[in-house]
């Protein structure tokens, strides 16, 4: 029985709610906002990080990808078991295949966010993608279970 709990604080939480943490963690203006936020997740027992990232798309898949891990383990979101650490890069892994046909050939930067309650991890990432201040923006949300 899955509720639609999106963060009332009910249980039980489920991957909406995980997912929908990580959106708006990736959506955070500001450093104070980004630690105001995981606050507030981590009384309702959602783990949380954000970190920025960008550069050229294809030379920066590893490092975005690194970046969302090194994150993860930094903030405590994850433990750093093989296992974690595998549940993170292929959420991420598979949020950047969503903004990849937009990216391509091009630059971005933006945010990652990363969402976590018991066996449930969320990466989402945000980015403006394209040359100088021509820009599109797009979303990329995965989720795995650990």
């Amino acid at each position: 029985m899955d509720e639609y709990n999106y963060l009332e604080n009910k249980d039980p939480l489920g991957s909406k709610d995980i997912a929908a943490a990580a959106i708006k963690m990736v959506l955070t203006a500001s450093r104070a906002e980004e630690k105001r936020l995981q606050a507030e997740f981590l009384a309702k027992g959602i783990r949380t990080a954000a970190v920025d990232c960008g550069g050229e798309f294809i030379s920066s898949i590893m490092k975005i990808i690194e970046r969302s891990v090194v994150s993860a383990k930094r903030e405590g979101v994850i433990e750093g078991s093989h296992a974690e650490e595998g549940a993170v890069a292929g959420a991420t892994r598979e949020a950047l295949t969503q903004i990849m046909p937009k990216a391509l050939g091009l630059n971005v930067g933006g945010k990652i966010g990363i969402a976590r309650h018991n066996d449930h991890v969320s990466v989402a990432i945000f980015f403006g993608i394209g040359l100088l201040h021509l820009n599109e923006v797009s979303v990329g949300l995965g989720h795995r279970v650990v």
